[in-house]
């Protein structure tokens, strides 16, 4: 047995897309399904792309299903947090948590330990951040507070 990928749908794809960049996912394969009216997008951690530059070994499947032809609003998404969490390893939790910041992502739940982190997707899907190896605990993070839920 393989582990795929995980699937969330997403309201606004390029936002999305944005998001996880900034933590260094890169996509790898897009397709549209004109008749089923949805696109699915997969993105992988760099460390996961294989050698042919398409598939990895973990991804994460982003699920736009289009607004109705007839104009009326599309699906809403709500309770994200029931979802559970993505969950990344990174090199430097602290840089990466600062660029998603400059970008203005709040951080809900700050490395403070110098190890684990939360934030949110555009989506509210929550994404947890963990320091490959270990950092001594810094400021600002060491004492920044929690930020709304995680």
């Amino acid at each position: 047995m393989n582990y795929l990928h995980t699937m969330i749908r997403v309201t606004d794809p390029d936002a999305t897309i944005r998001f996880l960049e900034l933590m260094g996912l890169k996509e790898v394969r897009r397709m549209e399904s004109e008749k089923g009216r949805f696109t699915l997008i997969f993105l992988a951690a760099p460390g996961d792309i294989g050698a042919d530059g398409e598939r990895a070994s973990a991804e994460v499947e982003l699920t736009y299903n289009w607004p109705p032809e007839d104009g009326s609003p599309g699906e809403t998404y709500g309770g994200g947090r029931n979802f559970g969490h993505l969950a990344y390893r990174v090199d430097d939790i602290y840089a990466t948590c600062q660029r998603l910041m400059d970008a203005g992502y709040p951080i809900n739940r700050p490395p403070r330990d110098g190890h684990m982190a939360f934030v949110r997707t555009p989506d509210g899907i929550s994404v947890e951040l963990l320091q490959d190896g270990y950092l001594e605990p810094a400021e600002p993070w060491a004492s920044m507070p929690n930020t709304g839920v995680w």
